[in-house]
């Protein structure tokens, strides 16, 4: 007897159509996946007869040929249990299905439970696409599918639920009572995924209010929220490179749809969210160990999964330490910062993952981290520091619209110093400016804008392009540098509520990105 069902796998961060053809006929007992399956799902024969068998149902004594379809796509992963386990019972009699424009996903147990599996919600967007009313998915992933409208979203807690889905009130045969999943299985889960995201969560934000000196280093980080510029900051251990970073979730402001839809799906994909989370608000915060791979950080690997730099889009890709990162995985960056997307390539295929991120990274000025400072040596051996420096190229360097160097605190500006600004404080500027520069460039932060937008956007006066020139002579700025100067100072002014970026603005843009340069304080005379 055949039984067919549908069901869907995850292709980058779309979902594409898989039809389960399960044909159960008379001869040696034995099942066969075929259709391109990885090891994951070549298990799933396990997988499904221990679920059939301790969910009460029986197992046919016979051939079992379990086809997915289209054969030429590589299938992965374990999100076809459910369906292949239901198609076996359909096919051999156990459950006599109803009909109707359903599809399943999960994946199962020996126990018979089914649990959550990564890129719902791009997959039940597919099914809807292709006609299917209901879906049945995992009960720990029924509010991440309830994103999508149009169909209708049944949770499933184990294999019986899903035979009485397919079966109607009607057409299932007796069995024995299932026992219910231990609660507690669930939570496990959600935790272990919970740990092993390097996410900034609502107790771990820092407030501004606790960054003591540094006005530059501050300043620069509200220019740089402001406008979604990149970022670099150096300065000896303890100047508060990080604890600054650390701030940034409190300042940025909340995703709109599309943006929150978008990051959602990503974190879907990656398998980041949790039963009952909803759309994610907030904007992503990623802070990769320096010891990340390039799969890691760019996205790949067997499944082409999508990497840090993608599970940031739309918010902040913290580098601690950069010079400690391969040089190859930061050279690996300069596409996605400059284009918004990465094309991980392999033989099986292409994929292309949104990448709208924004870096900010901090490193020491060499290896011991006292090179220039005023108080404590530097021990580093005569060279030591160029080559540290070296480590980061200067076609990566080039793509950083501000550098700002942070020195020691001293503990006068900490203990005796007027109380900084906090977050509350902040924070509402930086939207401000934000509006401004998205009602102006369609929708757009200024560091998103092409090289002719940003001159347009800027409305520079014939004595602000002399300026501009002039300063671009004398620090050596490739066309890059200029406009990215230009973005910059189109920032400043927005964040003084000003239209015309005047040469004050140039002048400190300028200075914000090579601060090391020539001082150019009389040009503005």
């Amino acid at each position: 007897m055949l039984a067919t069902l549908i069901t869907a796998v995850v292709d980058g961060l779309e979902g594409a159509l898989v039809r389960v053809e399960v044909d159960v006929a008379p001869g040696l007992p034995v099942t066969q996946i075929v259709g391109l399956p990885d090891a994951a799902l070549s298990e799933a024969r396990e997988r499904v007869r221990g679920a059939i068998r301790n969910t009460g149902y029986a197992y046919p004594q016979g051939r079992v040929t379990v086809n997915l379809a289209p054969a030429g796509r590589r299938k992965h992963g374990a999100a076809y249990d459910v369906a292949i386990a239901v198609g076996i019972m359909v096919a051999s009699g156990e459950v006599v299905a109803s009909g109707g424009d359903w599809a399943l996903l999960g994946e199962l147990s020996l126990t018979g439970e089914i649990h959550p599996v990564a890129g719902v919600l791009p997959m039940v967007h597919t099914l809807r696409r292709a006609g299917a009313r209901r879906v049945g998915v995992p009960a720990a992933n029924a509010a991440e599918a309830s994103l999508v409208d149009g169909i209708e979203v049944v949770p499933l807690a184990g294999l019986d639920d899903a035979a009485r889905l397919v079966a109607g009130p009607r057409g299932r045969r007796a069995a024995r009572a299932r026992r219910a999943p231990p609660v507690a299985v669930s939570g496990v889960l959600r935790d272990t995924a919970a740990s092993d995201a390097p996410l900034v969560r609502e107790d771990a934000r820092v407030d501004l209010v606790e960054v003591h000196g540094q006005a530059a280093a501050r300043w620069a980080l509200e220019i740089a929220l402001a406008g979604g510029h990149s970022l670099l900051l150096v300065g000896p251990p303890g100047a508060g490179k990080t604890l600054l970073a650390r701030t940034i979730p409190g300042l940025l402001p909340p995703l709109d749809e599309r943006e929150a839809l978008e990051v959602t799906v990503v974190a879907s994909v990656a398998g980041l969210l949790g039963p009952g989370d909803g759309l994610r608000r907030a904007r992503p915060f990623r802070a990769p160990h320096h010891t990340a791979s390039y799969a890691a950080l760019v996205g790949g690997g067997p499944r082409l999964a999508p990497g840090e730099v993608s599970l940031a889009h739309e918010g902040v890709l913290f580098l601690d330490e950069l010079a400690e990162f391969d040089r190859d995985v930061l050279e690996a960056l300069r596409q996605p910062l400059e284009e918004g997307s990465v094309v991980i390539a392999r033989a099986q295929g292409a994929v292309r993952f949104p990448a709208e991120v924004q870096l900010v990274a901090a490193m020491n000025p060499c290896p011991c981290g006292y090179f220039g400072d005023l108080e404590r040596p530097c021990t580093c051996r005569p060279g030591e520091p160029e080559r540290y420096v070296r480590r980061v190229s200067g076609a990566l360097l080039d793509r950083l619209d501000l550098r700002v160097e942070m020195p020691r605190i001293r503990p006068a500006d900490l203990l005796l110093g007027p109380e900084p600004e906090g977050t509350a404080a902040v924070a509402p500027r930086i939207a401000e400016a934000r509006v401004r520069a998205s009602r102006r460039n369609d929708g757009r932060l200024n560091a998103r804008l092409s090289g002719r937008e940003t001159v347009e956007r800027c409305r520079l006066s014939s004595d602000g392009r002399e300026l501009l020139a002039t300063v671009a002579a004398r620090r050596s700025l490739s066309a890059r540098g200029i406009h990215r100067v230009l973005r910059v100072a189109r920032t400043i002014a927005d964040l003084a509520c000003r239209d015309v970026v005047t040469p004050g603005d140039l002048l400190a843009a300028a200075d914000l990105r090579d601060p090391a340069a020539p001082e150019t304080a009389g040009l503005a005379a």
